[in-house]
């Protein structure tokens, strides 16, 4: 067991070759900054070739009814249809726009898919000065295919509520859960 209660096993699966399929976390940060260029820049054929057929993508804000919600919502399903949709969300959005994700960590695997988890941080250039346009937490499937790597999954909660005291955050979570803190 590591220091923070993830079994070091749960990272450590092997195929059927005897083979680790671990990604490890510099291939996954390299692999996840990679896409947000990609995407940024519209490089397309790029952002394709990283999702996998089995892709499964959801993107909200943390109270699923904000103000533009319109136009973050997704609930997307194969590599297909979660381009068709990133490839017109992208071209709606201004350039520059820059994604940047920090504080990326690996949760586990499933099967073949390593699941890491990062916050996401989107800011954009007005009046010659960058501002932040949002910010959220990611939680990403991640597998081999050939020699380098796809998503699988994706799923994009995005902050929209104003920020509280923690403590009023934590009661309001409790409350809502109805779990005790």
């Amino acid at each position: 067991m590591t220091g923070h209660g993830r079994c070091d096993e749960q990272l450590r699966r092997v195929d059927s070759t005897g083979m680790s399929n671990l990604i490890s976390l510099s291939e996954a940060q390299e692999f996840i900054a990679e896409f947000w260029f990609h995407y940024d820049q519209g490089n397309f054929a790029e952002v394709a070739a990283r999702f996998g057929d089995e892709m499964e993508y959801l993107s909200r804000s943390d109270s699923g009814n904000c103000p533009f919600e319109h136009l973050l919502a997704a609930e997307l399903h194969g590599g297909a249809e979660t381009m068709e949709w990133m490839t017109a969300h992208r071209n709606e959005n201004p350039y520059p726009c820059r994604h940047h994700a920090t504080n990326i960590f690996r949760t586990g695997t499933e099967r073949e898919v390593t699941m890491v988890r990062f916050y996401l941080y989107v800011n954009q250039i007005t009046n010659n000065v960058p501002f932040a346009v949002s910010s959220g937490v990611v939680d990403a499937g991640i597998r081999r295919e050939g020699a380098g790597l796809v998503f699988a999954s994706m799923k994009v909660v995005l902050d929209a509520e104003d920020s509280v005291p923690f403590a009023d955050h934590t009661a309001k979570t409790v409350a809502t859960s109805g779990q005790p803190a």
